[in-house]
């Protein structure tokens, strides 16, 4: 998909943790698709080379709600470890997202029932953006949301609750949760 876009989009993804890095530069090179991935916390030293430079940002911060200390460690934890609601890294995410997103910029990010995705909207309206669930997938486990998040004079335009083309491909993926109840 990423190759239909065209040439001239530029992709750049990140990651704390160096082995989930490599994997997903693998992946990205085994699809023919060119990326910079840099491991780096969210955006760390990439701040002001992307300051209102990026169009469109997609997200799956760590967002399970765990002990404050399982934030950051090494290892698979450090994949979901949200911390506090699953918020810590959350909100460490949408100041950051601010500061990137061009005026015509999108962010779609995944949350988690317990992340309060209306007090996630919440904070992005104080920031200037508009926002609506584009996708809401329950299992027996979790509810997760994909949040879409928008600022500018095209905001109201998009702010329908149908769906447009933009965002049907979201509904297209098979969503399976890798979290299972124990018995």
């Amino acid at each position: 998909m990423l190759r239909q876009l065209g040439s001239g989009t530029q992709y750049l993804a990140t990651d704390i943790n160096q082995h989930a890095a490599e994997t997903t530069q693998a992946t990205l090179e085994a699809h023919g698709v060119h990326a910079d991935v840099i491991a780096t916390d969210i955006v760390s030293g990439l701040e002001k080379r992307l300051a209102g430079m990026v169009d469109v940002i997609v997200v799956n911060p760590p967002y399970v709600p765990t002990p404050e200390e399982e934030i950051g460690c090494k290892g698979i934890a450090a994949s979901w470890a949200g911390g506090l609601n699953g918020r810590q890294v959350i909100d460490r995410i949408l100041p950051a997202v601010r500061e990137m997103l061009s005026e015509k910029g999108w962010l779609y990010m995944i949350a988690l029932e317990d992340n309060d995705p209306t007090d996630i909207c919440h904070v992005m309206s104080e920031m200037g953006y508009a926002s609506r669930v584009v996708l809401k997938r329950c299992t027996e486990e979790e509810s997760l949301y994909v949040l879409k998040f928008w600022q500018g004079p095209h905001a109201a335009a998009n702010a329908s609750p149908k769906s447009s083309g933009h965002d049907s491909w979201f509904s297209q993926l098979p969503f399976k949760s890798l979290w299972h109840k124990s018995s």
